[in-house]
């Protein structure tokens, strides 16, 4: 049954730009109360001017899991927590990553979304839910994005474990293709844009993804009540061709 998420507390982590950002935007839109986390003390603050008044904003870092837990202990009961947070992938070949650079990643990108899950799943409400984040690296890899294939992968057996051992609590994830975010912003404009390009041309839609595209899946995947274990691609058929 699909319902809507009105009165419905949502939390989400990284949720001050980008996909988390256009996610809270669209629950709260949908009669959620939203609370965002992030970081940034400037960007949630920035994301809540584009919020219902009632929306809620935490900074903290999501890498730390003394911080995560502190934070989950005092934040209350609520309804669905989606994490997005994540930064730019190190590029590079696996013979050019270090340890380091994968380590870097996996902090935020995995160990975070798990710290997350931990310690949030014991204060999420019955009927609640989980949504994660991976992407399109491990289906369709390409040379460069070893740790982002690997990321990617382990975060796709995190969320069907996670939906075994929290059930009835439902853990799905949602896997972007390239989007118009700023997880790109380091490139140099003229170079982003040739990449939009060059992506669109390829892809079926005919266009690259903007943060909204994405966010409908979120909310999808909060509102239906019967998807838990399942990895939702939407990339605008990039893993096609």
């Amino acid at each position: 049954m699909i319902t809507n998420l009105t009165d419905k507390k949502v939390m989400v982590l990284g949720g001050s730009a980008g996909i988390g950002l256009a996610t809270a935007q669209a629950a709260a839109a949908d009669g959620a109360l939203v609370m965002i986390v992030s970081s940034n003390l400037e960007r949630v603050n920035q994301a809540l001017a584009t919020l219902p008044a009632t929306a809620q904003g935490f900074t903290i870092d999501l890498r730390d899991e003394a911080a995560v837990r502190d934070f989950f202990e005092s934040a209350g009961a609520f309804d669905h927590l989606v994490f997005t947070a994540g930064g730019p992938f190190p590029f590079g070949q696996v013979a050019e990553v270090s340890a380091a650079d994968m380590e870097e990643a996996l902090q935020l990108r995995f160990l975070g979304a798990m710290n997350a899950v931990k310690y949030a799943s014991p204060h999420i409400l019955p009927g609640g839910s989980v949504v994660l984040t991976t992407g399109i690296a491990n289906l369709r890899p390409q040379k460069g994005w070893a740790v982002g294939a690997c990321i990617c992968g382990a975060m796709e057996g995190l969320t069907r474990v996670l939906a075994m051992e929290l059930a009835p609590i439902r853990v799905n994830a949602v896997s972007p293709g390239i989007v118009k975010t700023e997880l790109w912003a380091g490139m140099a404009a003229a170079d982003r844009k040739a990449m939009y390009a060059q992506a669109a041309s390829m892809l079926p839609v005919g266009r690259v993804g903007e943060a909204t595209d994405i966010a409908q899946t979120y909310l999808y995947l909060m509102r239906e009540g019967f998807s838990t274990g399942q990895i939702i691609v939407v990339d605008g058929g990039a893993v096609m061709v």
